[in-house]
């Protein structure tokens, strides 16, 4: 390399043209070399490694000035003098910026939310836990490593939702952000799940409870108003079948015509909140209100389509909202037919919980913690769907409502 450094200047370097060659090099010493093209200017640097002739590109001017092309040059005879290839080391270093990228804090989560959340939950969760993080979690952890990250930076993250009076918001994002280092875990990106040190640190969640009508007198007086209310057909056949299924009032309204199989009389949901299907047997009431609607809609795709546009289904606060109209508000929502249901069937009618449960669309595991399937007890939960309908008609009409249950609890 040749002894005589910075023989450019800035100017010149600015002024610098091809003058009408295809490539022009202008020396400033020490090997490096301003390359001039018609269309662009690039800093080499010429070095010897191991008796090889290499060259080492530092970039485009003017993103590179002639200070910032000598500063790469002094750290690149650095690294030759201790034994180093400056090609290789970059190619080394880029490398390590990618691993160091992918293993943010927030591409882990991303990657998580991917690949397993999304798999595993409803359609309407996926989105609202990935909103989470975007908003209280990647502002403060986003682009930090995930190894770097200590317990009480996560703790801070959950104290200003917290301190915002929701406590449930808190301990929803602390269990999700402890499955991302689980699940960073489980790939060897992180040694450990730092959340399991904040146990108990955080105020424990709302506990939200639905109103919802349990007793036997009420529930007869709900079931007949539901009968003889008078609005819209699809809405009418909507409460009419609520408490006969006792989903939650998303999948009840999401209900597609494809999904019923009428010569077995069952439902099977897309997917239910924990992400996975469920084979609903249909008693033969809900099979005659659902023949009822099928010749009204049965070309449409939902069963219980929006009144206010073609391609969606009914809102989600369409049952509520009419139960409210009935008078039935701060006593009764769409969701409280589940409570209704899960009461009586265990309190009054003998119902083993796990066929309960797993009608629920809850996740019910085996002695060894694996979820049973969608298929599941579908002979007894069959068997209870009918018993429960006819429940529920005989308190309707003022007919025999001893206990129903006791074969299914065998």
């Amino acid at each position: 390399m040749s002894k005589a450094t910075n023989k450019l200047t800035a100017a010149a370097v600015k002024n610098a043209t091809a003058e009408g060659q295809a490539q022009r090099k202008l020396a400033d010493g020490g090997g490096l070399t301003l390359v001039v093209r018609p269309d662009s200017k690039v800093w080499w640097m010429r070095y010897r490694y191991n008796g090889k002739e290499r060259t080492y590109t530092l970039g485009k001017y003017p993103a590179v000035s002639l200070k910032d092309a000598r500063a790469g040059r002094e750290e690149a005879k650095r690294l030759i003098d201790e034994g180093q290839d400056p090609v290789t080391q970059r190619a080394t270093g880029k490398t390590d910026r990618q691993d160091a990228s992918a293993n943010t804090f927030q591409a882990i989560a991303l990657e998580w939310l991917e690949t397993v959340h999304k798999k595993t939950v409803g359609p309407n969760t996926y989105p609202k836990n990935k909103r989470r993080f975007e908003m209280h979690a990647f502002p403060k952890l986003g682009r930090r490593p995930i190894t770097e990250i200590k317990p009480m930076e996560v703790l801070d993250v959950l104290r200003i939702v917290e301190n915002k009076g929701q406590a449930d918001n808190a301990n929803r994002l602390k269990t999700l952000i402890g499955q991302v280092f689980r699940y960073a875990v489980s790939l060897g990106r992180t040694p450990n799940d730092i959340t399991a040190d904040l146990r108990g640190l955080l105020a424990p969640p709302d506990v939200k409870h639905y109103p919802a009508i349990v007793t036997p007198d009420e529930i007869a007086k709900l079931l007949k108003e539901l009968h003889t209310y008078w609005g819209h057909p699809t809405v009418c056949a909507a409460l009419r079948v609520a408490p006969y299924v006792f989903l939650r009032p998303g999948n009840l309204r999401q209900m597609r015509w494809s999904e019923i199989d009428w010569d077995a009389a069952t439902w099977t949901t897309e997917t239910t909140k924990n992400g996975e299907p469920l084979v609903v047997p249909l008693a033969s009431q809900v099979v005659g209100i659902l023949r009822e609607m099928h010749t009204l809609n049965g070309h449409e795709l939902w069963v219980f389509p929006s009144g206010h546009g073609r391609g969606r289904p009914m809102s989600e606060n369409t049952v509520s909202a009419a139960l409210n109209r009935m008078g039935f508000k701060g006593l009764m929502t769409g969701h409280g037919f589940r409570a209704m249901a899960t009461t009586v069937l265990t309190e009054r009618l003998g119902f083993r919980a796990e066929i309960i449960e797993m009608q629920m669309a809850h996740r019910v595991r085996d002695v060894h913690g694996r979820a049973y399937n969608r298929t599941t007890w579908l002979p007894e939960r069959k068997e209870m769907m009918q018993q429960w309908a006819d429940y529920l008609d005989n308190l309707r009409t003022g007919g025999n409502v001893v206990a129903i249950g006791q074969t299914a609890s065998k």
